[in-house]
């Protein structure tokens, strides 16, 4: 039975040694601090070993980030990797003992519902752990950035006249020659 959201991993860890395949897709709709502009696109590929289930996949996501120097939304590409082990516990219903292997959770936050991996859930992981730390505009830390030059020059402009609207009682704490 399909579920959504939800890929089914059963027949990968009741047959150890069997490769699964997926394409996946996501644009993470429940996700409201992270600006996509295309959904986040890649393989995931699972095969138990009887212990262990390993995932291995690759993904690509086009988002919106700010720039570090001066602030700017910058579009960029974020290509990532994942490979992940997880405890499987049981026999394996495919040795013919009438037992069902599961894979064991320890996370925090659950990756799976049963034998099925929420697919969401566990592409969302990888994109913030691999989200760059220090995006930076065309200008970089080196050259001169016109629009980090403009935001400071208006930052050096407030603190030497202080706010307008304060300008007035200024004379308050101390007066001044009108």
């Amino acid at each position: 039975m399909k579920r959504h959201g939800l890929l089914d991993l059963n027949e990968a860890i009741q047959h150890p040694g069997k490769k699964l395949r997926f394409e996946v897709t996501t644009s993470l709709p429940a996700e409201g601090d992270l600006d996509l502009l295309s959904p986040i696109e890649g393989e995931l590929e699972a095969v138990s070993t009887g212990n262990i289930l390993l995932l291995k996949g690759k993904f690509s996501a086009k988002c919106v980030v700010e720039c570090s120097r001066c602030g700017e939304p910058l579009d960029q590409t974020v290509e990532f990797l994942m490979a992940d082990e997880f405890d499987v516990e049981g026999v394996p219903s495919g040795f013919g003992t009438g037992e069902y292997a599961r894979v064991v959770e320890e996370e925090d936050y659950p990756l799976f519902d049963k034998n099925s991996l929420q697919k969401d859930v566990y592409v969302r992981q990888g994109l913030f752990v691999n989200m760059p730390v220090q995006p930076l505009c065309e200008f970089g830390w080196d050259g001169p950035c016109p629009k980090a030059a403009a935001k400071a020059a208006k930052v050096a402009q407030a603190e030497e006249h202080g706010h307008p609207a304060m300008q007035k009682l200024r004379n308050l704490v101390r007066p001044e020659d009108d």
